[in-house]
């Protein structure tokens, strides 16, 4: 079988995904990774990649890119998303990225990850949904809402400038979180929020990326995180609401400690359970589904599907 492979460079993380494509033409994972290295630090205020988040970002982009390779990939499929579509050196990076790891990355726009996101979440939980879909893509820098029925019938789609690392270093700066400070993330979030359209009646909530998966994987305690466990979980509203008020009043060096949760995303945390718990308020819903698969699934299928050009 074919095997291809997607690199999804977000503001925080990098995600790596190795995938045979199957006769029906949907993908099996063969190998799944991912490694925060904050790529977007600073480009909130400064506009522009930091030395050290560039370096850390290129040095698991080659890790990542060769064990592709090794693995037998035919292909490797690369986007950037909100800090490098941001920053004014996000040239510099894509040079860099092609020189070191033999890559082209592609910085995608906000409504272009709108769509593969939700692409990649119609694939597994269309069936399940009584009624339209709806997708919220949490990521570090921004956060993409779509509503839909399926992959070919999107009806709304909008990326907003929201995400856990830019709310983080624009609001944060005691520890725990004071009062004010998540007063005026949840002001901001509401605000943000407001330009969301209702959502059709009877829709399906389907949260993906790490901040939603990392709730949820807190919420149960997971020491070891495990993904088919995580992959279409439910949060209620309640659930969220407790876990939200207790991440945001623990100090970070509990919040470390916390099996689930990633030491490396404990400081940014708060910020992204505010997302999800506002977003959750603003569309009037009860509970959010856990998708495990997000952008860099979409993109894998977009770039290299069995319909695709690109195969």
């Amino acid at each position: 079988m074919p095997r291809f492979a997607s690199i999804d460079i977000g503001t925080n993380s990098v995600l790596l995904l190795v995938a045979d494509r199957q006769p029906d033409g949907r993908f099996q994972a063969v190998v799944e990774r991912a490694e925060i290295t904050r790529l977007g630090r600073g480009v909130d205020t400064s506009r522009v990649l930091s030395s050290e988040g560039m370096e850390a970002t290129l040095a698991v982009l080659v890790s990542f890119a060769n064990e592709a390779r090794e693995l037998g990939a035919e292909a490797i499929a690369v986007s950037a998303t909100s800090a490098a579509r941001d920053a004014k050196n996000g040239a510099d990076f894509i040079a860099q990225a092609k020189a070191r790891a033999d890559v082209t990355v592609e910085i995608i726009p906000g409504e272009m990850e709108a769509q593969l996101s939700f692409a990649a979440v119609a694939q597994d939980f269309s069936s399940e949904a009584a009624g339209p879909l709806l997708v919220v893509d949490i990521g570090g820098g921004s956060t993409e809402f779509i509503y839909g029925s399926d992959a070919g019938t999107v009806a709304f789609r909008h990326s907003f400038d929201v995400g856990a690392v830019r709310l983080t270093e624009r609001y944060v700066r005691t520890d725990p979180l004071s009062p004010e400070e998540r007063g005026a993330i949840e002001a901001h979030l509401r605000d943000t929020f407001s330009a969301l359209p209702p959502p059709p009646p009877g829709a399906m909530l389907v949260g993906v990326a790490g901040t939603v998966t990392t709730l949820y994987a807190v919420q149960h305690q997971m020491a070891t995180y495990d993904a088919e466990a995580v992959h279409g979980g439910t949060l209620s509203r309640g659930e969220l609401d407790a876990l939200t008020d207790r991440l945001c009043a623990m100090p970070l060096d509990a919040r470390r400690t916390l099996p689930g949760l990633q030491p490396k995303r404990a400081d940014v945390i708060p910020a992204g359970a505010l997302i999800l718990r506002e977003a959750v308020k603003a569309l009037g819903l009860d509970a959010c589904r856990v998708s495990d698969r997000g952008l860099r699934w979409g993109l894998l299928a977009h770039r290299f599907g069995s319909g695709s050009s690109r195969s």
